[in-house]
C-alpha cells in the first residue's frame, strides 16, 4: 500500500500529461495485482479489479485521505471494476463535471460516471506517437475506433483522410466532440457506426488506405471474440491497403501472446513485421505476453 501512496506522491502534479501512476496489473508488485492508479490532472482515478477484504479497503481509504489537502488533486475517484457496471465513488471532490485527458497538447473527454472505460487508453501512448510520426498526407482506417483518440492524433498530424468505424454510436459521438474540442477540421474525417463484419463493402468504398489500425476488445458479447474474429479482419487487409500500406495491430488479451499476432499475418502472407511498439514504461509487465501487445506490419504486395 505504501508503494501506491509513493507513486501518487511522485506523479500527481498539475500541468503534466495524463499517465498511469501505478500498474499493479502487470504482476510486478506482489499482492497489488488488482490495483491501478491513473492521473488525469486534476483527477486521480483509482481502479480496483477485484474486491479487496474489508480491512485492506479501510486502510487504503485512510492512506488515500492523506491527499485530501494536496493542492494539485481536486478529485479522487475510486472505481470498483469488479462490480457490474463498474460503479465509481468520489473520495474527494465531485464525480460530476467535465474532465479531460491531456496528451501532447491534445484533449480527450472523459466519463467517470457511466462507463467501465473512461474513454481514453493510457497504454496506447506509444501507438499514438508511432501514428503521429507516419500519418502526414496518408489515408487512415481506424477500426474499433471507440472515442477516436487515434483519429484526433492522425488529423492533428496532417492525415489526408480518416475513417472511424465502431458499432458504439455513443462512443463515436464522443469522438466527434474530441475533434471539435481540439479545433480540428473534420471535413476529411468520417464516422461509421456499423458492425465491422457486416460493413466491409462500405469500408472498402472509402479506401484504399495507407494505414489501418486494429484495436479490438478482447471479448465483447455478441460482437467480437478475439480468438475467432481477429483473423477475419487480417484476411480483409490485402483488399483494403494501398501498396506498402501499414497496419498497427493491437492485442490486449492476457491469454494470447505475440505469437498469435505473428501467425495471423504469416498465414495470409504479404506482410513484413517492422516494429514492436513498446508499452509505456509506466505499464511494467512481469510477462510481456500478458500485457498489451502491438506490432507494426507493412504490406509487401504491389
Amino acid at each position: 500500500m505504501q508503494r501506491i501512496v509513493e507513486s501518487i506522491q511522485r506523479g500527481a502534479k498539475s500541468g503534466i500529461d495524463a499517465c498511469r501512476l501505478f500498474h499493479g496489473r502487470g504482476h510486478c508488485y506482489s499482492g497489488l495485482e488488482f490495483v491501478s492508479v491513473d492521473w488525469f490532472s486534476p483527477v486521480l482515478l483509482i481502479s480496483l479489479y477485484k474486491e479487496p477484504d474489508a480491512e485492506w479497503l479501510a486502510q487504503f481509504r485512510d492512506a488515500i485521505s492523506l491527499f485530501d489537502k494536496h493542492s494539485d488533486i481536486e478529485n479522487i475517484i475510486l472505481q470498483h471494476r469488479y462490480l457490474q457496471g463498474a460503479p465509481s465513488e468520489s473520495l474527494k471532490g465531485n464525480i460530476a463535471g467535465d474532465y479531460y485527458a491531456v496528451e501532447k497538447g491534445l484533449k480527450f473527454r472523459l466519463n467517470f460516471k457511466a462507463n467501465q472505460n473512461v474513454g481514453f487508453f493510457l497504454d496506447m501512448a506509444e501507438c499514438r506517437q508511432v501514428l503521429r510520426e507516419r500519418v502526414k498526407d496518408k489515408s487512415v482506417l481506424n477500426l474499433f475506433a471507440y472515442t477516436c483518440a487515434f483519429s484526433v492524433v492522425a488529423a492533428e498530424a496532417g492525415a489526408a483522410k480518416i475513417v472511424n468505424v465502431d458499432m458504439a454510436k455513443g462512443a463515436l459521438n464522443t469522438g466527434r466532440f474530441n475533434h471539435q474540442l481540439n479545433n480540428i477540421d473534420s471535413r476529411s474525417v468520417s464516422y461509421l457506426g456499423h458492425d465491422i463484419f457486416k460493413s466491409w463493402g462500405k469500408i472498402r468504398k472509402y479506401g484504399p488506405y495507407d494505414i489501418v489500425i486494429i484495436d479490438p476488445p478482447s471479448f465483447q458479447a455478441g460482437s467480437f471474440n478475439v480468438k475467432k474474429d481477429y483473423q477475419k479482419i487480417v484476411r480483409k487487409l490485402p483488399g483494403l491497403l494501398n501498396p506498402n500500406g501499414q497496419v498497427i495491430s493491437c492485442l490486449n488479451s492476457p491469454d494470447l501472446s505475440f505469437v498469435f499476432l505473428r501467425e495471423l499475418f504469416s498465414d495470409i502472407g504479404g506482410f513484413t513485421e517492422k516494429q514492436v511498439i513498446a508499452t509505456p514504461a509506466s505499464f511494467p509487465e512481469a510477462d510481456a505476453d500478458k500485457g498489451l501487445k502491438t506490432l507494426l506490419f507493412e504490406s509487401t504486395s504491389t
